[in-house]
C-alpha cells in the first residue's frame, strides 16, 4: 500500500484565509476538513496577521499535515491589496516552515488548471469540481476561500506527489 500523506492547502487573505486538508494515498484523495480563518477589519494589521498565524499553527497541530500547499499572490491593480495578500501569504509560509513542513507554491492559474482543467475558471467552477473530486467535502455555508484552499491542496498532491 502506498504511503498516506496529509496535505494542508492555504488560500491566503488578510480578511479571510481559506484552509483545506486532504489525505493522499497514491492517486486517491480524501477530504479531511476545511474552513476559513477570519480577521476583524477594525483591528490593526499586525493583530490580524497574528490571528492568522495562531489559527494556522492550531490547524497544523490538530491535523498534523506532512506538507503544505500555498497559493501565490495574484497581483492586481491595487498595490495595497496585493501587499496585504502578500503579508497573509507570508504568515502561511512561516507557519509551515516553523513546523518543518515541505511547502509547495502554486499560481492561481496552475491551481485552476489542476482542478478544473482550465486556467481561467471562475470560483463557481472550482467549487463544483471540488464537490466532484471530494464528494464528502462539507462546503455548505463556507466562503469560496475554503474550496479554493482544497483546490490548492489537490494541486499540491498532484505536483508534490512525485516525491511522496
Amino acid at each position: 500500500m502506498a504511503n498516506q500523506h496529509k496535505i494542508l492547502g492555504i488560500d491566503p487573505g488578510l480578511a479571510c484565509t481559506g484552509w483545506g486538508v486532504v489525505t493522499a494515498v497514491g492517486n486517491s484523495l480524501s477530504f479531511v476538513a476545511c474552513g476559513v480563518i477570519k480577521t476583524n477589519a477594525k483591528t490593526p494589521d499586525a493583530e490580524r496577521l497574528k490571528t492568522l498565524a495562531d489559527g494556522l499553527d492550531a490547524l497544523i497541530a490538530e491535523h498534523a499535515p506532512t506538507s503544505v500547499g500555498v497559493e501565490e499572490v495574484f497581483v492586481n491593480s491595487n498595490a495595497k491589496t496585493s501587499l496585504k495578500l502578500g503579508q497573509a501569504r507570508g504568515v502561511g509560509l512561516v507557519c509551515a516552515a516553523r513546523a518543518g513542513l515541505e511547502v509547495g507554491e502554486y499560481t492561481p492559474l496552475k491551481v485552476k488548471q489542476a482542478v478544473v482543467g482550465y486556467g481561467k475558471a471562475d470560483k463557481t467552477q472550482v467549487t463544483h469540481m471540488i464537490q466532484v473530486l471530494l464528494p464528502t467535502a462539507k462546503l455548505d455555508g463556507l466562503p469560496a476561500d475554503a474550496s479554493d484552499a482544497l483546490a490548492v491542496a489537490i494541486t499540491h498532491a498532484h505536483h508534490a506527489g512525485k516525491t511522496f
